[in-house]
């Protein structure tokens, strides 16, 4: 809603936009793979509805719009069920009104009050006056979140929607929100593999940060849009006759890189919008109802596609057979285009491919019953639990940390036994020793990368091979945080050096303590 457009209805037509937009959210919930309980939902929208009755937004429109967009998000967009639904219709209820959480749990159980109480707690914005505040804002968001990951993902369409309704603010609260929304939810979104919303975030942010360049970008993508699909069509043709040959159900489409992406790329390699060569990827979903094939389809169309252009041969990613953290699955090729260009094609399954648009919510219509949703997030939980265990992480280097973790690209590097493990990219072979435990990272004396003696401090490849190599004699060293890229690793060096300068400053102060008897 645009702040100078004067909002203006009257009671009934408000009356019919609340309902359709209800019944909206509704029909994509009965449409999804989760137990239908309707009741429950129905209850929560009446209740919010009456509890923000004659309450409206910046924009003039009710309040209870707002609510509603977000359980749309969460359940279209994320792909949530009712518990979460049911939560955020009524996420601003107990900190808008005079209703408690107790009066939550009385009338919709203890789940939904406590995803809301979680909501509370972390509402208010993480950038508050101090920065300190903020980080610790953003400790309880994880806090929460490892009670019950549902509790961040309401958080991320609550954020979405105000993101999408930013035009109704004022100026200063605009470039306030969208800080907040670039430093913390685009990383957080990208970690939890919400890749739509990752995007959407990072360019709205963009937008209110730099609307001259915003535009300025936008207007160029425009231009060159006739220019680009007559490329692409020349590149794309013969790739469709040859997986046309293959009698594959599939779909081709070429994905414009997001304007952030663009702008970022123009900043950081200091080149102009013409020059960007990669302004588009190809993408080629393929149809496959048995999941053992999809490895084998990929392959061959990876062949198919070599078959007609250059391979560059250092930039091809199987994410296929070992997937990113975050559940990401594809492959992915760059070949040099007819025009002398490098094009990349992105190669998935139809399974794929909703995962990685929407994350791991979308592993649950691949699961029978609503119990996986935890089990999908407690992998990710794990690395957060480790930061939040530490009792004293002065806030913003806990921040920072965490941005560490969360913005890092990945390597995978293999155990003696062949087990996987997925590290941040410049991970040294200490970080992997205190990956596998605490113990192992105190004592660990050196390593074995692809059979080769290393050091503690040696950073590895993706792909390595790595042995740790301990012994009982070894004590942690201070000089040893320098050779950490993990966050779980500082924290867990820290809380070892510790345990051992305790009994040392226990001692002083005995003796300080005597000499002033």
């Amino acid at each position: 809603m645009e702040p100078d457009k004067q909002y203006n209805m009257t009671p009934e037509e408000e009356e019919r936009l609340i309902e359709n937009e209800f019944q909206d959210v509704l029909q994509g919930y009965l449409k999804s793979n989760h137990r239908k309980k309707v009741e429950i939902i129905e209850r929560a929208f009446r209740f919010a509805k009456k509890a923000h009755g004659g309450i409206r937004r910046r924009s003039g429109e009710p309040y209870i719009l707002h609510p509603i967009a977000v359980a749309k998000i969460a359940s279209q967009e994320i792909g949530l069920g009712s518990t979460s639904i049911c939560a955020a219709l009524l996420h601003d209820v107990v900190e808008d009104t005079d209703y408690t959480v107790e009066d939550i749990e009385r009338l919709f159980g203890s789940k939904i009050a406590q995803i809301v109480a979680g909501l509370t707690k972390i509402s208010g914005g993480i950038f508050g006056e101090q920065a300190s505040a903020q980080a610790e804002n953003f400790r309880k968001l994880l806090l929460t979140m490892s009670e019950d990951i549902r509790v961040v993902l309401i958080k991320m369409a609550d954020r979405l929607h105000n993101m999408r309704t930013l035009g109704s603010m004022a100026p200063a609260k605009q470039y306030k929100i969208a800080g907040e929304t670039l430093y913390i939810y685009a990383p957080l979104a990208h970690r939890l593999g919400l890749f739509e919303i990752k995007t959407e975030l990072e360019d709205l942010s963009f937008k209110y940060e730099h609307p001259k360049a915003y535009e300025r970008i936008s207007e160029l993508i425009r231009q060159s849009e006739a220019r680009r699909s007559a490329v692409y069509n020349d590149f794309a043709t013969p790739i469709l006759a040859a997986l046309d040959k293959m009698n594959l159900r599939y779909e081709a489409k070429a994905r414009l890189k997001s304007v952030y992406s663009i702008w970022r790329k123009m900043e950081t390699k200091h080149v102009p919008f013409e020059e960007i060569y990669d302004l588009y990827a190809m993408r080629i979903i393929f149809d496959c109802d048995d999941p053992s094939q999809e490895k084998g389809i990929c392959w061959s169309i990876y062949s198919a596609i070599t078959d007609l252009y250059r391979l560059h041969p250092d930039r091809t990613r199987d994410w296929v057979s070992i997937p990113k953290a975050n559940g990401y699955q594809a492959l992915h090729l760059t070949v040099m285009g007819p025009d002398g260009n490098w094009v990349e094609v992105q190669i998935r399954s139809r399974r794929m491919d909703e995962i990685a648009e929407k994350g791991f919510a979308a592993h649950w219509k691949y699961k029978s019953g609503e119990s996986d949703e935890e089990s999908e997030l407690n992998e990710w939980l794990r690395t957060i639990k480790d930061i939040l265990d530490d009792p004293n992480p002065n806030a913003i280097d806990f921040l920072d940390t965490l941005k560490m973790n969360l913005f890092a690209s990945e390597i995978a590097v293999f155990t003696p036994k062949g087990r996987v493990i997925t590290m941040p990219a410049d991970s040294s072979v200490l970080d992997v020793a205190f990956e596998l435990h605490s113990e192992i990272g105190t004592h660990c004396i050196a390593g074995k990368v692809n059979h080769k003696l290393v050091p503690l401090s040696h950073r590895l490849q993706s792909g390595d091979q790595v042995e740790v190599l301990t012994s009982q004699s070894q004590t942690p060293k201070e000089e040893w945080l320098p050779f950490l890229a993990t966050a779980k690793g500082r924290t867990r060096l820290k809380a070892a050096l510790r345990k051992v300068q305790q009994p040392v400053i226990d001692s002083g102060k005995g003796i300080f303590d005597q000499y002033f008897k």
